[in-house]
């Protein structure tokens, strides 16, 4: 019993879980920096990609994509399994009309800020405050969505 009248389990739980989720801290932070280094998060690049004047993002997207596929493709077949050895399940998902106004609407509003969910944390973090904004509005979409979830199209 400590002086305070817990056990202190409470606060070592909380320590190892800050401890065990370090890494994703340091991953998020390094690809924040490939970010920036590549010009992903920047407006005038993501500005040229919708004017169609340079091909520099959809590269970038491009071979996100084909590694993505690669990767769930080597998954499946290999059984690749997680660090902790949990077997991998991807669920096929069924397409509905509601992914295409809500890729509509995440265009739309990409192409306005200049910046998807990813990037925001590395604008903030680059200096361009601005996009606290941009930033406050996705998350007041996500609870909107929240909100209307049970009355959209699915």
């Amino acid at each position: 019993m400590l002086a305070d009248g817990s056990d202190g389990a409470n606060q070592q739980a909380t320590s190892e879980g800050f401890v065990a989720n370090i890494k994703y801290l340091i991953v998020g932070v390094l690809f924040g920096i490939v970010f920036v280094k590549a010009e992903i998060v920047s407006w005038f690049r993501i500005q040229e990609m919708f004017r169609l004047d340079s091909f520099h993002m959809y590269g970038v997207i491009g071979s996100a994509v084909v590694t993505g596929l690669v990767s769930i493709q080597l998954i499946k077949r290999f059984g690749i399994k997680t660090l902790s050895g949990e077997q991998v399940h991807i669920v096929d998902k069924a397409f509905n009309k509601g992914q295409i106004y809500g890729g509509v609407l995440f265009g739309i509003g990409w192409a306005i800020t200049g910046a998807c969910p990813g990037p925001l944390f590395a604008q903030i973090g680059s200096g361009y405050l601005v996009v606290i904004i941009t930033l406050l509005s996705a998350i007041g979409g996500t609870w909107t969505y929240g909100l209307l979830r049970s009355r959209l199209p699915h």
